[in-house]
């Protein structure tokens, strides 16, 4: 079974968006400039900085309304993306924005479901 494992909030003003967030559920967060991309921290990170350290909780991200990412995306995690996005489309989803690198992290890929809902797709590279 996937498991759902990370949240993204677009926002058409971000500052906005963070302060917000941050007041209201006390989210810290992590900036990265490079891609544009804020990491919204829901709870404390394992040892290596990484990843939630209690069961349960989620963490996600947020970056600037674009395309057609404009409402809050649930990304499902998969073992192999590739074939996440054929199932996709042979079930009657569609996908937008194809697999895309994400540092040494993984990959990610969004999709449209049959009832026009975008989702993430997320797959962990593996660590030698």
């Amino acid at each position: 079974m996937d498991n759902v494992v990370h949240f993204e909030i677009p926002a058409g003003n971000v500052a906005r968006a963070k302060r917000f967030y941050s007041s209201v559920f006390g989210w810290r967060m992590r900036e990265f400039p490079q891609m544009k991309y804020t990491m919204l921290l829901t709870g404390a990170l394992d040892r290596q900085g990484r990843m939630p350290r209690d069961r349960g909780v989620i963490n996600g991200g947020m970056m600037k309304r674009m395309g057609q990412i404009k409402s809050p995306v649930v990304t499902i995690n998969v073992t192999n993306l590739d074939s996440a996005m054929k199932k996709v489309a042979r079930a009657g989803g569609k996908v937008i924005i194809g697999k895309q690198k994400v540092g040494d992290m993984g990959w990610t890929a969004y999709i449209k479901d049959p009832e026009g809902n975008v989702m993430g797709l997320w797959q962990t590279a593996r660590r030698r």
